[in-house]
């Protein structure tokens, strides 16, 4: 406890003891640990049975801290993140089992929607108690606030909720700072909702001379949960604004993508894949750094079902095929095929 040790300790915990962990332990960090790993136990039960239901245990402990205004918000809005897919995917590996990115992918929605649900009061209440009209600070407790209320607003456009949408809206058009501003547009592409495509619109009419701010507008619509996000991404490759030889810009779409959007880049079709593969191909011969970082996003083929491994490894191949090849490139595709 407390970190009181430079030791490793191995337990076995059931979920019943998580639960109760997650819902009273006073050490944060074992608090934390107990509701991540209740989270992933989870969301493998849902992988595998989609019509497992998601435990009322885990929403309580979830409510609990959720609603204990002692605890740090930057402690409270960690505890309301979710394990991500790659997590889901890497534990999966690990007990043998191959990974279906569409079903993690829906066990995780499906987690979000019932704590959306489940708590709609509760984050409402905690969301509005954290809004801050005075000037803006940057300092720790500052930020914990911000991220904790944008933690919960994420949650109740996660249940669908007309009410969560117009809060989400009202806090883009009323943001007094970019965390607030970022976040409310960036739940709102992600969630898909009709108030998303005139917020983006304002969003790049606003920032359209800041180069840094223009790349979190362009990564907020690449990591946005679709199947057919490779489509979205060859609209925005189109964009005037997209100088693909502009490292920041490469990486703000297609190492956004192929990094953090699973469900586009994992898409039944391969066409995440191969768009992918294609972009990599073609920034080689001038930036072959960051070919070579963003090639990454294929390590681990291994993790998933036949279908994908087929359908990666046949773009590893298609890359080391290349005979002008980088170096950079080719020694991680190489590592890659191998592994």
């Amino acid at each position: 406890r407390g970190f009181s040790a430079p030791v490793i300790l191995e337990r076995s915990l059931d979920d019943a003891t998580r639960a109760f962990l997650l819902a009273h332990d006073s050490d944060p960090f074992n608090r934390w640990e107990a509701g991540r790993r209740y989270a992933l136990s989870i969301a493998l039960s849902l992988t595998a049975d989609p019509n497992a239901a998601v435990p009322e245990a885990w929403i309580d402990g979830i409510a609990r801290v959720l609603g204990d205004s002692a605890l740090d918000p930057a402690f409270r809005a960690l505890a309301l993140e979710l394990p991500s897919n790659d997590e889901v995917a890497a534990d999966l590996a690990g007990r043998g089992t191959l990974a279906d990115p569409d079903a993690i992918h829906a066990a995780l929605m499906a987690m979000r929607e019932a704590l959306g649900l489940a708590l709609a009061d509760a984050l409402t209440t905690v969301s509005e108690g954290l809004i801050d009209t005075g000037p803006y600070s940057p300092d720790a407790p500052s930020a914990g606030r911000r991220a904790l209320r944008n933690g919960c607003l994420s949650l109740r456009l996660a249940a669908g909720s007309a009410e969560a949408e117009a809060a989400a809206e009202a806090q883009f058009d009323g943001a007094t700072n970019m965390t607030d501003s970022l976040a409310a547009l960036t739940a709102l592409v992600h969630h898909d909702t009709p108030g998303a495509a005139p917020r983006l619109q304002i969003f790049r009419d606003r920032w359209q001379t800041d180069e840094l701010v223009l790349d979190k507008w362009f990564s907020a619509q690449a990591t946005a949960p679709s199947p057919n996000a490779a489509a979205r991404i060859v609209t925005l490759a189109a964009d005037p604004a997209f100088n693909w030889k502009r490292p920041n810009r490469f990486r703000s779409v297609i190492a956004s993508f192929a990094m953090g959007n699973p469900t586009g880049f994992h898409a039944t079709d391969g066409a995440g894949y191969r768009m992918v593969a294609d972009w990599i191909l073609r920034l080689d011969p001038l930036n072959p750094q960051t070919a070579a970082r963003v090639a990454g996003c294929f390590e681990s083929w291994r993790r998933y079902t036949a279908d994908r491994q087929a359908a990666m490894q046949g773009e590893l191949d298609r890359i080391a095929a290349k005979d002008s090849l980088s170096r950079n490139t080719r020694e991680i595709v190489e590592r890659i095929r191998s592994a």
